[in-house]
């Protein structure tokens, strides 16, 4: 753990074919169809994005996952925060990647777990599908206690693991969509009690907030231990002002294909991230190498243009001074992504700036 900052990388487990995706987008799926066959939309638009070192691997195989957290852990990422899919009623997906990270014992890197508990619709992952009504796929259910309990010790063994990443002493779970839970403190207050029951000090939940931040804070304390904001909208309004960014939202809405793109300059954006809430000791800030959907969502989506590693690395600067007098068990940053690549938000070398992002944040973090 850095003195400076506990850096948690998200880590996206679809890169390898599962039988779901092979029904629904075609045989053999995996998140680099779409960055592969990504186009540029613009005059100097980077598109399409090339791995390098890694290639276009497959997480099937434990040498990937190694190397993986090899280059994480020399750039300063204390552990990977691997999202995890639960739709309720037992039914699970992306789960194999992980259950072996646990099973095998290996690579030996901290982990925690994030809740991406959203619905996939056949915009989910897809950038074809943005040209035609969407369609779901698999719906975000919340049946009840029963299920909730289910839930918890289906993730038990991973908080026993010696690797689970903890704050103050329990066990972090991430959740991606706190605000979608209908019943958010009872599913808090049962876990903690079923955490305890099971020998753990309790669950630190930490919920994702994005636009309305507002609306979040109220869950602090008693319903969710900390928070850990995405402030895309504040910066675009930030950016462009309210009133045009609402305006370019209904465009795109209706008239996608005749719009302005969604573009924004990552120096302004990084600008104007982060937030006064960004300053409290249980709210941590993410940090974003980059962002660009385009793969997924072509002319519909944002597109942040002109980052570079040394931009990044004014970035985290930023931020360090955000949380500099925390108490260094809460100096927690959360990195958006480790390995979004058809997002654009990846720390993984690519063939235009290697290892530059990589090498960027290992300068700050660990000096």
């Amino acid at each position: 753990m850095s003195n400076k900052a506990r850096v948690i990388a998200f880590y996206l487990p679809q890169f390898h074919p599962i039988p779901e995706n092979d029904e629904w987008w075609g045989k053999g799926f995996t998140e680099w169809t779409n960055v592969g066959k990504a186009k540029p939309l613009f005059k100097g638009h980077y598109q399409p994005r090339v791995p390098a070192d890694l290639g276009y691997y497959d997480l099937r195989l434990p040498i990937v996952r190694e190397q993986q957290a090899e280059m994480a852990r020399e750039a300063g990422v204390e552990g990977f925060c691997y999202w995890h899919y639960w739709f309720g009623n037992g039914r699970t997906l992306l789960s194999e990647i992980f259950d072996e990270v646990l099973e095998s014992g290996k690579p030996d890197f901290p982990f925690c777990l994030g809740w991406a508990n959203h619905s996939w619709t056949r915009r989910t992952w897809n950038s074809s599908a943005a040209m035609h009504k969407d369609l779901d796929l698999l719906l975000q259910e919340y049946p009840g206690d029963k299920d909730y309990e289910n839930h918890f010790y289906n993730v038990l063994p991973a908080f026993r693991d010696k690797r689970y990443i903890t704050v103050d002493g329990k066990p972090i779970f991430v959740i991606y969509a706190p605000m979608d839970i209908p019943d958010i403190r009872n599913f808090t207050n049962l876990w903690r009690s079923l955490a305890v029951k099971n020998g753990l000090q309790g669950i630190h939940f930490v919920g994702r907030a994005n636009n309305k931040i507002n609306e979040f804070v109220p869950l602090l304390d008693d319903v969710l231990d900390a928070l850990t904001f995405e402030s895309f909208m504040n910066a675009h309004h930030r950016v462009n002002g309210y009133v045009k960014s609402k305006i370019n939202y209904e465009l795109r809405k209706f008239f996608p294909w005749v719009a302005p793109l969604n573009k924004f300059k990552y120096k302004d954006i990084i600008r104007n991230w982060f937030t006064e809430y960004d300053r409290l000791e249980n709210c941590y800030p993410s940090i974003l190498p980059n962002w660009d959907r385009s793969p997924r969502g072509g002319r519909t989506t944002m597109i942040y243009t002109g980052s570079t590693p040394e931009l990044f690395k004014t970035h985290v600067e930023e931020a360090l001074d955000i949380i500099r007098d925390k108490q260094p068990e809460h100096r927690i940053l959360f990195l958006k992504s480790w390995n979004e690549w058809a997002e654009g938000n990846y720390m993984e070398p690519d063939l235009k700036f290697g290892h530059g992002y990589l090498d960027a944040l290992r300068d700050v973090i660990v000096g």
